[in-house]
């Protein structure tokens, strides 16, 4: 674990004083994140198809005299901001937020319930988006400070407003379009329903799993459902493959090792009296480090070519849309820790134990540069916890100025100590 720390009185004196006039302005400025996480909310836009939300985006930022540049095919958009005095070895730190939502309906009575059938913003991502915001639209009424009463200190951000979080495209999107040039570090957030909002939770290493599609596409040979001797039946042959995935794969790596693989589609037929030619299944593999993933895929073609020895079959096995794992830095970790407990207080922020199995595909920009994730507490008192991707799923929107609060004194944080970037780079 890295240690994070202020050393001089006057980079100190100069970090409280922005935090404490920060909340100040936050605190103002929460009715604003209200209106706009609740606009998202209403108008949510699913994966590749984000255009109106890319564009409030831009109008958002334009109107603080920023210059935000809509991304190809007019989904997400990206801004860079500078403040105060800039060091030669200033940092440049990038804050993302994910902007798509996803094809659930949205069952909440509420009135800002999504107005797009078939779609809803619910795993938070419009509060992310709202947070970021929150962000360009705090800094930038500090700006005075740093003119007059912080001469000698600046910052560098660049936000990073992505498409396609849903479907792992988005970020591949965005680093081929150049957002992550000269970016020194990147930090980003998540919804936590089963947390409390007012606080929140680290991690240090890996903070989600390697995420992999596996499809298997079984060949057999088809007939009549009365007579099985004349066919190779590729449905048994799936019966049999998913019982053998089920049970070998947790015994073929240490069991100290988390991991998951679980079948979501199957396809095969169209008459029940009648034996098909192929089956196809789709499945979706988790793991926490590269020698488990390794292992995990070369078992799974080992038991595939072993069902299909057996059954007469031919099975050919495709591993696609690979993910790495988020894998959190440790210098922009304890960042990140410092600023949520400068924030939340000591006692309510928390060190998560294990990864997560879900993907994220903030990893791609970890390809880059160094960067971290931090867990924030949404749940509200007054409800059960509904988690994310239910119908149900909702905020405590007092989350919104405490989210960027945290997000901006860790960019701060690290622009202050420039040379621990470089340390760990």
């Amino acid at each position: 674990m890295a240690s994070f720390s202020l050393d001089q009185a006057e980079i100190r004196a100069f970090y409280q004083a922005f935090s404490k006039q920060l909340e100040i302005e936050l605190k103002e400025l929460e009715p604003t994140l209200v209106d706009i996480r609740r606009t998202l909310h209403k108008y949510p836009e699913v994966s590749g198809e984000e255009k109106r939300t890319s564009q409030l985006i831009s109008e958002k930022l334009n109107a603080i005299g920023l210059q935000p540049q809509i991304m190809r095919k007019d989904v997400g958009v990206t801004a860079d901001l500078t403040l105060g005095t800039i060091a030669p070895n200033a940092p440049l730190i990038a804050i993302r937020a994910d902007i798509d939502a996803l094809r659930i309906t949205d069952q909440k009575e509420v009135d800002y319930c999504s107005h797009n059938p078939g779609i809803g913003h619910l795993c938070g991502h419009d509060a992310h988006t709202a947070i970021t915001l929150g962000v360009a639209l705090g800094v930038n009424r500090l700006a005075e400070y740093f003119k007059n009463q912080w001469k000698g200190f600046g910052l560098r951000l660049r936000f990073i407003f992505q498409p396609a979080e849903e479907i792992c495209l988005g970020a591949r999107w965005l680093v081929k379009q150049g957002v992550m040039e000269d970016v020194d570090a990147i930090i980003g957030l998540h919804m936590d329903p089963e947390i409390e909002a007012g606080a929140a939770n680290i991690r240090y290493g890996v903070m989600t799993a390697f995420c992999d599609e596996v499809q298997f596409k079984i060949h057999g040979t088809g007939g009549h459902a009365a007579r099985p001797h004349h066919v190779d039946d590729p449905i048994t042959t799936a019966a049999q493959l998913i019982s053998s995935l089920y049970q070998n794969l947790p015994r073929s790596i240490d069991s100290r090792t988390p991991a998951v693989f679980t079948i979501g589609q199957i396809a095969a037929g169209q008459a029940p009296n009648v034996v098909p030619e192929t089956a196809e299944l789709r499945g979706s593999l988790r793991s926490t480090n590269e020698h488990a993933r390794s292992v995990l895929h070369k078992t799974i073609e080992d038991i595939a070519q072993g069902i299909a020895l057996s059954t007469g079959t031919r099975i050919d096995v495709l591993f696609k849309s690979p993910l790495p794992a988020v894998v959190n830095d440790s210098i922009i970790t304890a960042a990140f820790e410092q600023s949520a407990k400068d924030v939340l207080g000591h006692q309510q922020v928390g060190q998560i134990d294990m990864p997560s199995m879900g993907g994220e595909d903030f990893s791609i920009y970890l390809n880059s540069a160094p960067g971290s994730m931090l867990r924030l507490g949404c749940a509200r008192p007054d409800q059960e916890v509904v988690f994310l991707h239910s119908p149900y799923f909702d905020i405590d929107e007092r989350v919104l100025a405490i989210g960027s609060r945290i997000m901006l004194q860790t960019a701060l944080l690290l622009s202050l100590n420039p040379q621990i970037l470089q340390k760990g780079s």
